[in-house]
């Protein structure tokens, strides 16, 4: 699963907002499919330069992924670099683009999760507002545990044992 952090769960929240507040959406379109609308938040760019750094190489963002090359200099490579960098996997990243991935559909009442639509910009929402549910409960997780771990640093029974 993706690393949980303020800054991924913001570009999930924004990224939402974004596409119920009608923001362009176009499976077909490598700026404004469902992992063009999240690069937009993570990488700080438009739709329009995504797509133009797509065109560079061949193929969808499946293709890319693919034949991704961290080192290759190509803007695209660079570009999901910095998706990488914000957390994400690419298997992951796959899996959005197809609305695919098991962790997140399990998480997505049944019989909806096999009736999901790789190109229905309700569907890309509900799937996002899964995985940022999920990413959310992670990090306060995270925070749990510190505090949990901390609390018994203070009790005089666990430090003396």
């Amino acid at each position: 699963m993706a690393r949980a952090s303020a800054e991924l769960i913001a570009a999930f929240r924004r990224t939402i907002s974004k596409l119920k507040d009608n923001a362009h959406y176009e499976w077909g379109h490598m700026g404004a499919c469902n992992c063009g609308n999240l690069a937009q938040e993570i990488a700080h760019l438009s739709k329009a330069e995504i797509h133009q750094y797509a065109m560079q190489k061949h193929g969808d963002w499946n293709d890319q992924l693919i034949e991704y090359c961290p080192t290759s200099g190509y803007p695209m490579d660079l570009m999901i670099s910095k998706l990488v960098a914000a957390g994400l996997t690419i298997d992951e990243l796959k899996h959005l683009e197809k609305l695919s991935d098991p962790k997140i559909l399990s998480h997505i009442e049944f019989p909806k999760r096999y009736e999901l639509q790789k190109n229905k910009k309700e569907d890309v929402i509900l799937y996002l507002e899964t995985w940022a549910l999920i990413l959310e409960n992670e990090w306060v997780g995270k925070f749990e545990v510190k505090i949990s771990m901390e609390n018994e640093k203070n009790i005089p029974s666990k430090v003396f044992a």
